[in-house]
C-alpha cells in the first residue's frame, strides 16, 4: 500500500524500520532457545528477537503481538546483513581503541548502577575483561552496520522542488493541524526512599513469597494479582527465553545465579523490590517469572532532592551557569543527562514534543512558563514509571496551527526527506540481502518449521 504524504506527516518513519509482518508464529514452550535465522556466517537466536521485542514494548509501551515479533526478526536480520556488508567493505575501519572505549563506557555504566566494579564482577561471576569480551562482537557489528548504512543515507538528498512537489500532493482540505509543541530540558533528582517505605514493600513481598513457598500459592497467580511490573504481570510475571543482559545489572545477576525452580530471596533494583523464579537457563538465555513491589511514593522524602534542585536553579538563574552543564553533572536520569538534560520523544528522537502527549504533571509544570524560564522544583513521573523531582527549562513553544509551507518548511522538508529515505533504504537493503546468505527459520502456529532462503 502506498502512503500518501499526509499520512507520513503525522507518522513515525523508520529508515530500515520494522518491515511488513510475516505469518503468525507460535513457539513451542518446551524450547529454551533455538536458531531462528542464519545470516552470512552468523546466527540469530529466538532469545535475541525476544529481547529486542521486550525492549520495544518497554520503550514504546506497546503490547506484544506475533506481528511485532516477526517485524523485530526482520529488523535484526537487516542489521546483520548490513554488518556482513560492512565487514566486506575494506574501506570501513573500526579502530580497536574505539570499541575498547565503548566497552569501557558500557561496563562502567553497569558498575555505577550497582555500586562499583568489584560488586559487578561478584554478581556476574566474571571479571570486567570477560564481560567486555562477551560484548565485543555485538559492538563491532553495530558500528559496522551503522557506518555502512550511514554512507548510503548521506547520499539521499532532497531539493526544495522535491519538497514542494511532495507537499503539493496533499489536498488543501487534508492539511493536518500541527499540535502545540515544546522543546524542554530538565534536571532530575530522585527522592529518598524512607526506611518505612522500604520496610512496607519488603513486608508485602515477604508475605507473597511465604504464600508461594509455605501455602503453595501459584507464582503466576501472585504475579498477576500483585506485581507492579505491568509489562509482565498479565503474563504471570513471565519473561520467556530472553538474554539476561536485557535486565538491569542487579536483576540480571540474581537471574544468572539462582537455582532452577527456586524462589529467590527478596532483592532490590532501581525499580523496587523483586523475587524471581528461573524456569530454564541455557548460557545467557533465561526463562523466568518475577514479581515487583514498588515503594509507596507517598512515603518518599523529597526534601534533599528539592533543596538541591532549588540550588541548581538559582545557579542558572542568578549566576548564569549553563543549564546543560548542570544537567550533565547533577541529573540522575542518565538518558537526558548525557545530552545536557534535553528531553526527546523516545520513539523518534524528536526534540519537538507534543504538549497533549505529555503526562499531566509535565503539562502542569510548564503551563505557566515563558520561553527561557525554568520551573521551580516539581514532582514528575519518568517514562520508566519512576517518580522523581525536576526543574524544567522551556526552550521553545510553538502554538497549534495548520501546517503551512511558508511557516513549517523545515518540518515539511524533514518529513519529505524521511519518506524518500524510507523508500530508498528499504529497496537498498532488500538488494543487499540478495548478496548475503539469509535463511529464516521460524515456527508457524502448528509448530512445523518454515524456512526462507535467498
Amino acid at each position: 500500500m502506498t502512503r500518501r504524504p499526509s499520512q507520513v506527516l503525522l507518522s513515525t518513519v523508520l529508515f530500515l524500520g520494522l518491515f511488513a509482518a510475516q505469518p503468525v508464529v507460535a513457539q513451542d514452550p518446551a524450547v529454551v532457545d533455538e536458531i531462528v535465522a542464519v545470516v552470512d556466517d552468523d546466527i540469530l537466536l529466538r532469545s535475541d528477537v525476544n529481547g529486542f521485542v521486550y525492549n520495544i514494548m518497554q520503550q514504546q509501551q506497546a503490547p506484544y503481538s506475533d506481528e511485532l515479533w516477526f517485524e523485530a526478526l526482520q529488523n535484526l536480520i537487516n542489521q546483520k546483513v548490513l554488518a556482513a556488508h560492512g565487514r566486506r567493505d575494506t574501506t570501513l575501519v573500526v579502530a580497536e581503541e574505539e570499541i575498547n572505549l565503548m566497552l569501557d563506557d558500557r561496563v562502567n555504566q553497569m558498575a555505577q548502577q550497582i555500586g562499583g566494579q568489584a560488586r559487578l564482577e561478584d554478581l556476574y561471576g566474571k571479571t570486567a575483561a570477560q564481560i567486555k569480551a562477551d560484548l565485543r562482537s555485538d559492538f563491532e557489528d553495530q558500528v559496522l552496520a551503522e557506518r555502512f548504512q550511514g554512507r548510503q543515507l548521506e547520499k539521499i538528498k532532497i531539493t526544495p522542488d522535491e519538497v514542494s512537489a511532495w507537499f503539493s500532493q496533499i489536498p488543501a482540505d487534508s492539511l493536518p493541524v500541527v499540535p502545540e509543541t515544546v522543546r524542554l530540558s530538565h534536571i532530575v533528582r530522585f527522592p529518598d526512599v524512607t526506611d518505612a517505605a522500604r520496610a512496607a514493600a519488603r513486608g508485602v513481598l515477604n508475605t507473597i513469597r511465604d504464600s508461594i513457598l509455605v501455602k503453595g500459592a501459584s507464582f503466576e497467580d501472585m504475579a498477576s494479582t500483585f506485581s507492579h511490573d505491568e509489562g509482565s504481570a498479565e503474563r504471570g510475571g513471565r519473561y520467556a527465553d530472553v538474554r539476561i543482559d536485557i535486565f538491569v545489572p542487579e536483576f540480571a545477576a540474581v537471574a544468572s545465579r539462582s537455582e532452577i525452580g527456586e524462589i529467590s530471596d527478596v532483592f532490590e533494583t532501581q525499580f523496587g523490590l523483586h523475587i524471581l523464579r528461573v524456569n530454564q537457563r541455557r548460557g545467557d538465555v533465561v526463562d523466568l517469572n518475577q514479581i515487583l513491589i514498588q515503594y509507596d511514593s507517598d512515603q518518599f522524602d523529597p526534601s534533599a532532592a528539592v533543596e538541591l534542585l532549588s540550588t541548581l536553579r538559582d545557579s542558572v538563574v542568578t549566576s548564569g551557569r549553563p543549564f546543560a552543564e548542570m544537567a550533565k553533572e547533577y541529573s540522575e536520569e542518565e538518558m537526558s543527562a548525557v545530552a545536557g538534560g534535553r528531553v526527546v520523544d523516545p520513539r523518534t528522537g524528536d526534540r519537538n514534543l507534543v504538549v497533549d502527549a505529555l503526562g499531566p504533571l509535565w503539562k502542569l509544570n510548564i503551563s505557566t512558563l515563558d520561553e527561557g524560564e525554568i520551573s521551580e522544583p516539581a514532582e514528575t513521573q519518568l517514562l520508566d514509571g519512576r517518580n522523581a523531582w525536576h526543574v524544567v527549562l522551556l526552550q521553545a513553544r510553538v502554538p497549534e496551527h495548520r501546517i503551512s509551507f511558508d511557516t513549517d518548511y523545515q518540518l515539511i522538508s524533514n518529513y519529505a526527506l524521511r519518506d524518500k529515505q524510507s523508500r530508498q533504504m528499504q529497496d537498498w537493503v532488500m538488494k543487499l540481502r540478495e548478496d548475503v546468505f539469509v535463511e529464516v527459520r521460524a515456527g508457524n502456529p502448528s509448530g512445523t518449521a518454515m524456512k526462507q532462503s535467498n
